[in-house]
């Protein structure tokens, strides 16, 4: 089979591979970079895709993060890619931040006492489900508490990503002009396919 070890992997082996990555846990945010900074799309667009991406990860409504950071994507002129790229700020280790912050934020703003606690009985609401249950104590709060941060972080994520890109285009644009403009025998083939 492709891609599969030639020697079976023990459980030691597994468990640390879980626990540390063999090669670490820049290798996604490395990634990540390079993907958005290769993009083919002026700075801005790049930088607005990304950050209406960060700042839909922020909302509670997981489901529509990739819609939302779209439709924001679309109304101020950013790449759609980088959009998608840019809801990666919300994931499995980030998550649990981005709730309790904004769920405590939002019943600050909304004069709610939270008393000292920092969780809700979901279990409780989950099997009584109903929407106005969950509206009210944990998605009205995160949803109220999610916009400054929201806008905080896009801000931020805009310049970091706007200047990453302008640089790394700046100097793409020299390399090829250094080289007389011809673009490498692999990368003629890999424009002409898209």
């Amino acid at each position: 089979m492709l891609f599969k070890r030639r020697s079976q992997a023990n459980y030691w082996q597994r468990f640390r591979a879980a626990i540390w990555p063999k090669k670490g846990f820049w290798r996604v945010p490395v990634y990540l970079y390079h993907r958005t900074v290769r993009l083919r799309a002026t700075p801005h667009a790049i930088a607005m895709g990304i950050a209406a991406g960060v700042a839909v990860s922020w909302t509670p409504f997981i489901g529509g993060h990739f819609i939302s950071a779209f439709l924001l994507a679309f109304l101020f002129g950013g790449n759609y890619a980088a959009a998608a790229l840019g809801t990666a700020f919300g994931n499995p280790l980030t998550f649990p931040f981005i709730w309790l912050s904004t769920w405590r934020l939002g019943s600050t703003l909304l004069g709610r006492d939270v008393g000292g606690r920092d969780h809700i009985d979901l279990v409780d609401l989950v099997h009584r489900f109903e929407l106005s249950d969950l509206w009210r104590p944990l998605l009205e709060p995160m949803a109220v508490g999610a916009v400054l941060p929201a806008l905080l972080s896009g801000a931020i994520f805009y310049g970091l990503t706007y200047f990453a890109v302008q640089s790394f285009q700046q100097r793409r644009q020299a390399m090829l002009a250094a080289r007389g403009g011809k673009p490498r025998e692999g990368q003629a083939a890999e424009g002409s396919k898209s």
